[in-house]
């Protein structure tokens, strides 16, 4: 099983979630508001008030032969719309 952390922007979490949902991941955990600091430096806190600006983290775990679906279909969103995605072994408990 694989876990897929993705970083991508709040506006552009519908044309992700579809992606995911189209090409077989069976769900996802979306954790909205999320800052830090990236290859961009740091993310303003200013953000706070307009909520203009603001990242989602977006957590799926699926099998390996779902993962290559969803790369091959998120790739093109995540160069259009920006964001990150990294991928890891997952274990469930």
């Amino acid at each position: 099983m694989k876990r897929l952390d993705l970083i991508v922007s709040e506006r552009e979490l519908e044309p992700i979630c579809a992606a995911l949902i189209a090409e077989g991941a069976p769900g996802y955990t979306i954790l909205r508001h999320v800052t830090g600091r990236g290859h961009g430096g740091t993310v303003s806190e200013d953000m706070d008030f307009s909520g203009l600006g603001a990242n989602a983290h977006v957590i799926v775990f699926c099998e390996d032969e779902v993962l290559e679906a969803v790369r091959r279909a998120l790739r093109p969103l995540l160069g259009y719309f920006g964001g990150v995605g990294f991928v890891a072994d997952a274990q469930s408990l």
